[in-house]
C-alpha cells in the first residue's frame, strides 16, 4: 500500500502527489504500531487527526516530563478552552474563503492583507523550515493519535445519581433538531432555486450581466461557492437524517430532502452545460478541467445520497463511499498530464487549425510549461505551411520555445530533476525538428 501511494511521486512531483504520498505514509506508520482502525471513514479521520496534531507532537513530547500531577488538570482546562475554538475558527475561515470567492468586495478586502510583508518582518524562513522538518520527522518516529476528547472528558465532574443529563441533549436538539433541519432545508432549497433562476436569466435567457461582470467571472463566482455550500449543507442534513432518528421518519423533512437532491441535480446539469458552453467560447483551462472533475464528484455524491436514503444505509457507509470515490479520482488525476491535455485540445480546436472557434492563446499554453510544447510545436509546424508564419508573434513564440527547451534540457541533465513524465516528454521532443528563427524577412520554416 505504501508503494502504491508513492507511485504518483515517481510519475511527477506535484502538490497532489505529495499529498497522496503523505497520506500513505501516515497510514503505513499507524499500521506499523497497530493503531490503524478498520473502515475507510475511520482511517480518513485518523489521517486527518494525525496531520492536525503533527505540528504539536514534538512540543508535546518535549515538555511532557514537566507535567506534574498537580498542574496536569490546569493544562487540561487550558487545552479544552483552546479546543472549543478549533471548529468555529476553521468553519469561519472556510466560509470567509467562500465569501471572498463569491463577493468581489470581500475579495478586495482580503487582498489588502499583505501576508508576505508581515513574514518579511520576521525574517526567520530557515528557522521555520527546520522546525517544520523536525516536527514532520518526529511525528513519524512516534506515530500516535491525539486524545483530546478523552482528556477533556476527564475534566467533567462526577454526576450524582438521579441528576438528569438534559443539558447535553438540549444542545444536540438545538443544533440537529427537527426545527433546525427543517429551516436549513428550506433555506438551501430557496438558495439553489435562486441560483437556477439566475442561470436561466443570464446564461440561457440572454440578459446582459451587470457592469464589470463577465460570463466567465459569473460562472466562477456563482457556481463554485454554491456547490461547496450545497455540500456543506448536505453534511449537516445527513448528520440529522441518520437511520432510526426522529427526523429520518418525518415525512415533511424527507420530502424536502428529495427536493434538495433534485435541486442539486438540476444545478449539476446546468453547471455541466455551462462548462461545455464556456469551453466552446473561451477554450480549455486548468480551472475548467477542475470544474469538470468537481462536477463529476458532485454528481457521484448525489447518486450516493439517493442510494443511502433508498437503501437505508448509515452515514458512515455514505462517507466511506464518497471518500473511496474521491480517493480513486485523485489517484487517477495524479497520472493525468492535464497541461498536455489542455494544450492538445486548444490547438486541435483553435481557429487557426480548424477555421472555426476561438483563436489560440499560445502564450497561455506556453505558461503551462514543458508538457504543452509538443502541441505548440505542431501548431507552429502547421502555421509554417501558411502565410501566417510571417506574423511577428509566431516568430517570437518559436524563438522563446527554443530557449525554453534548451533550458529544460540543461536542467534535465541533473538526475535529481528526473521523473517518468519528463523522460517521456524528452523522447517526444526528440522527434520534432528544432525551430530556428530566420533573420529579417527570410521565410519562416521549422528546421532551417
Amino acid at each position: 500500500a505504501l508503494l502504491v501511494g508513492l507511485l504518483p511521486l515517481i510519475e511527477n512531483v506535484s502538490a497532489l502527489s505529495v499529498a497522496i504520498g503523505l497520506a500513505a505514509m501516515v497510514v503505513f506508520a499507524l499500521w506499523l504500531v497497530g493503531r490503524l482502525r478498520r473502515g475507510l471513514a475511520r482511517i480518513a479521520g485518523q489521517v486527518a487527526l494525525f496531520l492536525l496534531a503533527a505540528p504539536f507532537r514534538f512540543v508535546h513530547d518535549f515538555f511532557r516530563w514537566r507535567k506534574a500531577a498537580r498542574r496536569l488538570g490546569q493544562r487540561r482546562i487550558r487545552l479544552a478552552a483552546i479546543g472549543v475554538w478549533i471548529m468555529p475558527l476553521t468553519l469561519g475561515a472556510v466560509f470567509l474563503a467562500l465569501f471572498g470567492a463569491a463577493n468581489p468586495v470581500i475579495e478586495y478586502w482580503l487582498s489588502l492583507i499583505d501576508l508576505h510583508a508581515l513574514l518579511d518582518l520576521i525574517q526567520l524562513p530557515r528557522l521555520a523550515l527546520w522546525l517544520v522538518v523536525l516536527a514532520g520527522v518526529w511525528v513519524f518516529l512516534r506515530p500516535r493519535l491525539p486524545r483530546f476528547l478523552r482528556r477533556i472528558a476527564h475534566l467533567a465532574l462526577p454526576i450524582p445519581l438521579g441528576v438528569s443529563t438534559k443539558p447535553a441533549k438540549a444542545i444536540e436538539d438545538i443544533v440537529f433538531g427537527k426545527a433546525a433541519i427543517l429551516r436549513a432545508l428550506v433555506v438551501f432549497n430557496i438558495l439553489f432555486a435562486v441560483q437556477t433562476a439566475l442561470d436561466a436569466t443570464y446564461l440561457w435567457g440572454g440578459i446582459a450581466l451587470p457592469d464589470g461582470l463577465t460570463y466567465a467571472a459569473y460562472a466562477h463566482r456563482g457556481a463554485y461557492p454554491l456547490i461547496v455550500t450545497a455540500l456543506l449543507a448536505a453534511g449537516f442534513v445527513l448528520a440529522a437524517l441518520r437511520p432510526g432518528s426522529a427526523t429520518s421518519s418525518d415525512p415533511l423533512i424527507r420530502r424536502l430532502v428529495y427536493v434538495w437532491v433534485a435541486q442539486n441535480i438540476v444545478l449539476v446539469i446546468s453547471s455541466i452545460l455551462r462548462l461545455d458552453l464556456y469551453i466552446g467560447i473561451y477554450a480549455l483551462t486548468y480551472w475548467r478541467v477542475a470544474a469538470f472533475v468537481w462536477m463529476g464528484l458532485v454528481a457521484a455524491g448525489l447518486a450516493l445520497i439517493i442510494a443511502r436514503i433508498a437503501l437505508e444505509k448509515s452515514n458512515e457507509w455514505l462517507l466511506s463511499a464518497n471518500l473511496l470515490t474521491l480517493s480513486v479520482t485523485l489517484y487517477a488525476c495524479s497520472f493525468i498530464n492535464f497541461a498536455a491535455l489542455i494544450a492538445n485540445y486548444n490547438v486541435e480546436h483553435s481557429f487557426e487549425m480548424t477555421g472555426r472557434g476561438t483563436k489560440l492563446d499560445f502564450w497561455y499554453l506556453r505558461s503551462l510549461g514543458p508538457s504543452a510544447w509538443p502541441a505548440l510545436d505542431r501548431f507552429l509546424e502547421h502555421q509554417a505551411e501558411t502565410n501566417a508564419a510571417s506574423i511577428p508573434s509566431y516568430r517570437q513564440l518559436a524563438r522563446l520555445l527554443g530557449q525554453d527547451q534548451a533550458r529544460y534540457r540543461a536542467g534535465q541533465e541533473n538526475w535529481r530533476a528526473w521523473s517518468f513524465r519528463d523522460w517521456r516528454l524528452l523522447r517526444t521532443l526528440d522527434t520534432y525538428i528544432p525551430f530556428v528563427v530566420p533573420q529579417g524577412s527570410e521565410p519562416f520554416a521549422p528546421g532551417r
